[in-house]
């Protein structure tokens, strides 16, 4: 029981530190180039599809796999659209403090994700998942998309934010029903 609440305060202190809630709850935008954009859209995907990836390998519970795999084709599938749309603006994703500041976290929650198993590692996973779409989403419409000056760009980001949403709501169910 210590370690579970241990485990959550770690997870928790993870995510009010990474950078796109921290970004989001700013006064002002900070000042990101289209490139840095696509680099963030890209590697927040990344971090996703990883996590997806490790608990399809340590779940047991069959509606938690199922949204883990759902995590990796949807998140999978945006990376591509992001990487075709960079091509054809012969735009390269630019690394910056905010995406490597997101690997970062993503490392240590994946460190914390690898100590748990069975249930705990399930609700863990999917309390991360919940906190991560909601932050995702208020980064989206609080700091990328007022960043974003590129049409096709801004557009992409629009067209998927529905997919981030549906990601958001699924999570929050889930971790009703393992609640119980």
């Amino acid at each position: 029981m210590m370690y579970r609440s241990f485990s959550s305060a770690l997870l928790a202190s993870a995510l009010v530190i990474a950078p796109l809630p921290m970004m989001a709850q700013g006064a002002a935008a900070p000042k990101i180039a289209d490139a840095e954009v696509a680099h963030i859209v890209v590697t927040a995907n990344t971090i996703d599809v990883d996590q997806g990836n490790l608990a399809l390998k340590k779940s047991s519970n069959a509606q938690v796999k199922q949204f883990a795999q759902t995590m990796v084709t949807d998140h999978n599938a945006v990376n591509a659209a992001a990487a075709a749309l960079a091509k054809k603006l012969n735009v390269t994703p630019h690394d910056n403090a905010v995406s490597q500041s997101l690997n970062k976290e993503a490392k240590a929650v994946a460190d914390t994700l690898n100590r748990l198993s069975g249930s705990a590692f399930d609700r863990a996973y999917i309390n991360r998942e919940a906190a991560f779409h909601a932050a995702v989403i208020d980064a989206l419409d609080k700091v990328l998309l007022p960043a974003t000056t590129n049409a096709e760009l801004k557009a992409t980001l629009i067209k998927y934010r529905p997919l981030f949403v549906a990601h958001l709501e699924h999570a929050r169910s889930l971790q009703k029903s393992l609640a119980q």
